[in-house]
């Protein structure tokens, strides 16, 4: 028994001591241009083990409407801090990179592994400093090293009514040439809620995939206002069963 509990910290003292060392490593003020497979594989890791703690149950449905070949943006409604973690978890096999702000990249271990990953910082205060990560999101993807994930909303809504969406992340798809994946997430606000007594269940659908000649054709504010539409449709339907 006690060489049995010798080892299990001798492993979780390993463990701690690659993500430390390997968290190190990241420059903090660089913004990388390569998708790393090792950080990836680190951040998914913990990821995976975070959400079997906090015991979530995850329903997808959709994902037949996917693009099959090529990145894309994501476009996504935000009521939890849990939503990115989930949405990047449960597609890993796309490389989600997502635009989040500044206090993400600030959080110890997470915020370097996912700047490895290629997550870039936006500053929603100064339009001209938001158009230059637009500009680097929209090369992360003619690069071919990551699919881009956006909130419209810019923000969490605390109350789950969908915020209104700003235009200017649309510019991404519109830029690069890729399709927009509209999705709608729904459960996650109550996961702090139910920890630790109780697991949640969380719903994720791909509602739609606009094709890349209709997201060059159309204008920002189009998008938006068409993106906004089937999403808040999605998020007034009762909650189906689960399509794993």
């Amino acid at each position: 028994m006690k060489v049995a509990l010798l080892i299990l910290v001798g492993v979780l003292l390993l463990i701690l001591l690659v993500y430390t060392v390997s968290a190190l490593i990241v420059n903090p003020n660089r913004q990388y241009t390569k998708n790393s497979r090792y950080y990836r594989f680190l951040l998914n890791l913990a990821t995976g083990i975070t959400l079997k703690i906090v015991r979530l149950r995850v329903h997808k449905s959709g994902w037949e409407k996917l693009p099959q070949n090529g990145r894309f943006l994501l476009v996504c409604n935000h009521r939890s801090n849990f939503d990115p973690i989930i949405n990047w978890y449960i597609m890993k096999e796309y490389d989600i990179a997502f635009i989040s702000k500044k206090d993400n990249f600030k959080v110890p271990w997470f915020g370097r592994f996912i700047r490895r990953c290629c997550f870039l910082e936006i500053d929603r205060e100064n339009p001209r400093k938001a158009m230059k990560t637009i500009i680097k999101a929209a090369e992360l993807l003619k690069n071919n090293e990551v699919s881009v994930g956006v909130y419209p909303e810019g923000t969490r809504s605390k109350s789950g009514k969908l915020l209104e969406f700003h235009n200017g992340v649309f510019k991404i798809a519109q830029k690069s040439g890729v399709p927009v994946v509209v999705a709608a997430i729904r459960g996650a606000e109550d996961i702090h809620r139910n920890f630790p007594l109780h697991g949640t269940d969380v719903y994720f659908d791909i509602i739609a995939t606009l094709p890349a000649e209709e997201v060059t054709d159309c204008r920002t504010d189009e998008l938006a206002d068409r993106a906004y539409a089937l999403i808040k449709e999605k998020l007034s339907e009762p909650i189906g069963e689960d399509i794993r």
